[in-house]
C-alpha cells in the first residue's frame, strides 16, 4: 500500500511535527505500507524518520508574521516557486501511483499547487482515495470562511474527497459550525479527537541527574515551537526568573527552537550565563522527555505543543500568537474556559505577570492535571482506522501477497 502525503509548511515546525506523527502511527498500524512525504520544511532533515517513510523536500516558501509568502532561499518570485513546487508534486505523483493521498489542511494546496495533480490524478488514477486533514481550529471564522469560499475549499472537498479527519474534539471547536460546512462536506467530517504524544526517549530519573536537578527542585519548561517569533516570551521569562531570590528552588528548561535567528538565540544564552539554574537549549527533537521532567510548562499555544501538554498531563501557562492567525488565541481561549491551562495575551504579558502564573501553576497543579484528563487524546488510532477503511482491497491484496510469499518460502 502507498501514501503519499503533502504538508506544505510554510511557517514553524507545526505541521510537518504533527505528519510525522501521524505517518509514524500509520507505518505501526498498517502492515506493508510505504509512504512518501512532500514538505517544504526546512527542518525536515533534523527529524528521526521511521523506516518506510521517505520523502521530498520542496522548494521553501515561508509566511512572515504578517502572512505575506514569499520564497525562503531561492531568488525566484513567489509565483515562479509555486510553479516549481506544483510541478515536482504533480511528477511524483505521477510516477508514485499512490493508493491515497493524505492531504494537510489546504484541499487545493498552498496557492493552488496541488491543483493540477488532484485533476490528473482523477482521471489517470481515480481509484485513489483523498483525505483531508484538519487541525482543530484553522482561524477566526470571520477570516476563515471567506477564505474559503474564495478559494473553492467547499467545492473541493465536495468534488474531490472521501473523508476530512478532524484532529479535534467537537466539544472544543465544531469546524462544521464555526466555519459553516455545507451538508455534502459535513458528511464527509469525522472526528478523531487530539494527538497523543508518545513518551520522550530519556527515562525521567536520568534526564533530571544529568540536568543537574536536586532533590525538592521545581522545573519549568519553556518552548516557543519552532522559535521564530518565540524571542519576546522567552526574554521575558528570563527577566521574570531574576525577580525570584537567588536561592529560589526553581531549575528552568528554555528551549529557543532551530527557526529563532542567531543574534536572538545568543542573547538568551549570555541573559541566561548570570542567572542561576537555568538551561537554554537550542533545540531538541525530544521535547517530551522535557516535558515529562518539566512540573509545569510556559508556552505559545501551537497544536502540538499543546497535545504534548495533554499527553503528559502538565499545568501550562499558554501566550498564545495572536497573528497572522487567531488559530492559537481561539485555542488557549476554548481551553482556559475548560480550566484546562492559564493564558496571558502578548499585550497583558510582563516578567511580573507571568512569573506569578507560573508559581501559581506549580503550587496548583492537580486543579489543571484532573481537567485535562478529560479530553480526548485517541486521534492516532482513529486515523489508522478511517484510512484502512477506505482501502480494504488493496489491504486484502498486501495479505494475499504477504501469503503467498510466505508460503513460496516454506516450499523453497
Amino acid at each position: 500500500m502507498k501514501l503519499l502525503v503533502y504538508s506544505h509548511d510554510t511557517y514553524g515546525l507545526g505541521n510537518i511535527r504533527r505528519m510525522l506523527e501521524i505517518c509514524q502511527s500509520l507505518l505501526q498500524t498498517i502492515p506493508n505500507l510505504s509512504i512518501l512525504l512532500l514538505s517544504g520544511s526546512p527542518m525536515l532533515q533534523g527529524f528521526r524518520l521511521p523506516q518506510g517513510l521517505d520523502y521530498i523536500k520542496l522548494p521553501c516558501l515561508n509566511r512572515g508574521t504578517e502572512g505575506k509568502l514569499a520564497s525562503k532561499y531561492l531568488k525566484m518570485s513567489t509565483e515562479e516557486t509555486v510553479q516549481l513546487r506544483g510541478d515536482l508534486i504533480l511528477t511524483t505523483a505521477l510516477n508514485y501511483k499512490p493508493d491515497l493521498v493524505l492531504v494537510d489542511k489546504k484541499p487545493y494546496g498552498l496557492k493552488d499547487e496541488l491543483k493540477e495533480t488532484i485533476n490528473t490524478l482523477k482521471d489517470n488514477l481515480p481509484q485513489t482515495k483523498w483525505v483531508l486533514l484538519l487541525r482543530d481550529i484553522l482561524d477566526h471564522p470571520d477570516r476563515t470562511i471567506p477564505e474559503w469560499r474564495e478559494q473553492d475549499n467547499y467545492q473541493a472537498i465536495q468534488h474531490f474527497y472521501d473523508r476530512v479527519l478532524v484532529v479535534g474534539s467537537p466539544e472544543v471547536f465544531n469546524p462544521c459550525i464555526e466555519y459553516q460546512f455545507p451538508p455534502a462536506v459535513a458528511t464527509k467530517v469525522k472526528f478523531c479527537g487530539y494527538i497523543r504524544r508518545p513518551a520522550g526517549l530519556q527515562e525521567r530519573d536520568a534526564l533530571l541527574q544529568e540536568l543537574g536537578v536536586l532533590p525538592g527542585d521545581r522545573c519549568v519548561l519553556v518552548t516557543a515551537g519552532g522559535g521564530e517569533d518565540g524571542y519576546p516570551l522567552l526574554h521575558i521569562y528570563l527577566r521574570g526568573l531574576a525577580l525570584l531570590p537567588p536561592n529560589y528552588p526553581l531549575k528552568s528548561f528554555v528551549v529557543c527552537g532551530p527557526e529563532m535567528p542567531q543574534e536572538q538565540r545568543e542573547t538568551l544564552f549570555q541573559i541566561a550565563e548570570i542567572l542561576p539554574r537555568v538551561r537554554v537549549l537550542e533545540f531538541t527533537d525530544d521535547l517530551m522527555s522535557y516535558m515529562k521532567a518539566a512540573n509545569a510548562v510556559v508556552a505559545m499555544g501551537g497544536y502540538n505543543t499543546f497535545c504534548e501538554i495533554l499527553s503528559a498531563r502538565k499545568p501550562s501557562v499558554i501566550i498564545p500568537r495572536v497573528r497572522p492567525s487567531q488559530e492559537q488565541l481561539i485555542r488557549a481561549h476554548k481551553m482556559s474556559k475548560l480550566g484546562v491551562l492559564d493564558t496571558l495575551l502578548p499585550e497583558e504579558l510582563t516578567p511580573e505577570r507571568l512569573m506569578r502564573q507560573v508559581l501559581h501553576q506549580l503550587n496548583h497543579p492537580h486543579s489543571y492535571t484532573a481537567n485535562i484528563e478529560k479530553l480526548d487524546l485517541e486521534a492516532l488510532p482513529r486515523i489508522s482506522s478511517h484510512v484502512m477503511n477506505l482501502l480494504p482491497h488493496v489491504i486484502a491484496e498486501d495479505r494475499k501477497k504477504n501469503m503467498q510469499q510466505v508460503a513460496e518460502y516454506l516450499c523453497a
